[in-house]
């Protein structure tokens, strides 16, 4: 693979109660704990920032594959929503779902764009086979 762009962070503090910052500067800020972990829920936490990244990419390929379709990718929309849970033993693990709005096309034709755009995702090919993805397309 031939890498053209790296983004870089460091995370300090007590990890999911720390603090984060890109090398730019441009994202900085406090972690915490979510409430329903426990915690203060005062600061963002990796699950809110993995889903909108995930969410930002999936909404780049969507509209790339709406494009070479030919289809009208207007108004649409990508959300993601992160899970985090026991997995059994001890361990903890990952769950998304990704709702998808393509508001000007009928839901067969959303439907194949959103299956498409899965297959290009560079966090859909990152994740799969890893954690459960669900793709969920919106009536509009």
């Amino acid at each position: 693979m031939k890498i053209v762009y790296t983004a870089e962070a460091l995370a300090t503090g007590e990890g999911r109660k720390g603090h984060a910052r890109t090398s730019d500067g441009r994202l900085d800020l406090n972690l915490a704990i979510p409430t329903e972990m426990g915690g203060s829920g005062d600061g963002t936490n990796p699950e809110q920032l993995f889903a909108a990244g995930y969410a930002a990419c999936f909404h780049s390929a969507l509209q790339l594959i709406g494009r070479q379709a030919k289809a009208n990718v207007a108004d649409s929309a990508v959300g993601a929503r992160v899970g985090i849970g026991a997995t059994g033993g001890g361990d903890f693990g990952l769950a998304v779902t990704l709702e998808v709005s393509l508001p000007h096309l009928p839901r067969a034709e959303a439907l194949e764009l959103t299956e498409k755009a899965h297959q290009v995702c560079p966090y859909s090919n990152a994740t799969r086979g890893n954690i459960d993805v669900t793709l969920e397309v919106t009536e509009d």
